[in-house]
Formats: C-alpha cells, sequence, structure tokens
C-alpha cells in the first residue's frame, strides 16, 4: 500500500511526488503522458532562464524518481474507496494507498467519476474545476487536487507550488504535525 498515489507527473504532480517522496511517504504517480506542459516554452519560469515543457517535466519526473517516487506510464480510470483506504484503477492493475493527489491539469473527468465535486473554471479555456478547500481537500475523504484542476492558475510555477502545497499539507497529516522540508547548503 502506497501513503499516496499522485495521478499526473506535471509540474503540479511531480513537484507533490519530490516533497512525498523525499519526506519518507512511499509514493507512485501514475501519468498518462498528455500533460499540456508539454507543448509550451517558458521563459518565465523562476530557476530556469528557459526551458521547454517536455524538458521541464522531464526534470520534474526524474527529480521525483531520485527522491524516491516511482512512476508508472498509464491512465488511472477510477478511485474507489475500500473500507480507511483509496484504490486506484488502471488498465494494468489497481494501486491502493491512503491519500491520492488529482494533478490532473484541465481534465476532471477522472475526478467527477469518482464522485469529487466540480465547479466552474476560473481561468480561461478551463470549464470546470475541482471544488477544493485551502489545503486542497476535495470531498472526498483522502482525495486531495492540485494545480490547473484545482483551480489555480496555469503557469507551470504556480501549479508547481500548489502541488508542493497540497504535498506539505497531506505529509502534515500522516505525521500528526506540521511539515517543513528545508534543505542546507553543504
Amino acid at each position: 500500500m502506497y501513503d499516496v498515489v499522485i495521478i499526473g507527473a506535471g509540474p503540479a504532480g511531480a513537484s507533490a511526488g519530490i516533497f512525498t517522496a523525499k519526506a519518507g511517504k512511499k509514493t507512485i504517480i501514475l501519468d498518462n503522458e498528455k500533460s499540456v506542459t508539454k507543448r509550451a516554452w517558458l521563459e518565465n519560469h523562476y530557476g530556469a532562464p528557459a526551458i521547454s515543457g517536455p524538458d521541464l517535466v522531464e526534470t520534474g519526473k526524474e527529480q521525483a524518481k531520485k527522491s524516491g517516487a516511482e512512476i508508472v506510464e498509464v491512465d488511472a480510470t477510477e478511485i474507489k474507496k475500500s473500507g480507511e483506504h483509496l484504490t486506484v484503477v488502471t488498465a494494468s492493475g489497481e494501486y491502493e494507498a491512503k491519500h491520492v493527489i488529482l494533478a490532473t491539469g484541465m481534465a476532471v473527468d477522472l475526478g467527477e467519476k469518482s464522485g469529487v465535486t466540480t465547479k466552474p473554471g476560473t481561468e480561461p479555456r478551463i470549464k470546470a474545476i475541482f471544488d477544493v478547500d485551502q489545503s486542497g481537500k476535495t470531498n472526498v475523504a483522502g482525495v486531495w487536487a492540485a494545480g490547473t484542476c484545482a483551480g489555480v492558475s496555469m503557469h507551470t510555477i504556480i501549479t508547481a507550488g500548489d502541488g508542493a502545497k497540497v504535498a506539505i499539507n497531506i505529509i502534515s497529516e500522516l505525521n500528526g504535525e506540521r511539515y517543513v522540508d528545508h534543505d542546507i547548503m553543504k
């Protein structure tokens, strides 16, 4: 069983995975390789003077793996409640977890199918977003959302930050105290 299953490996999902895995939480990221970021050219991302979307996504995935996250290329098709846990269903198997993060970019169909409440989108061209509280929680216990699908700006630096925020909130809940991750130069 995983502590966290993250659906989506774009900036929000990979960022969340970096934090949860680095904090020692058993993390898997399920990715369908359909991130809209892969079509972007970025010259407004802090710390990267200019980077292609595909390079940004690959860098994020590599950082998540380095931190200890598993990444599987697969489509998630359903999230089911299994007693105290959640089960993410895919064509190639099922993954049980205590928490699930939806980091699905502009897509909300998986969450809607699984009972997650949506509301009208706030960004241009975003029709619907998940209805989340300030911490990223949805109406389904254990299911969180981060990034564009949670109503934050589509800008990659903002979605990455939102993924980190949601991850820290989950880690804090799992640990029973507020979690802080600060590395110190050696």
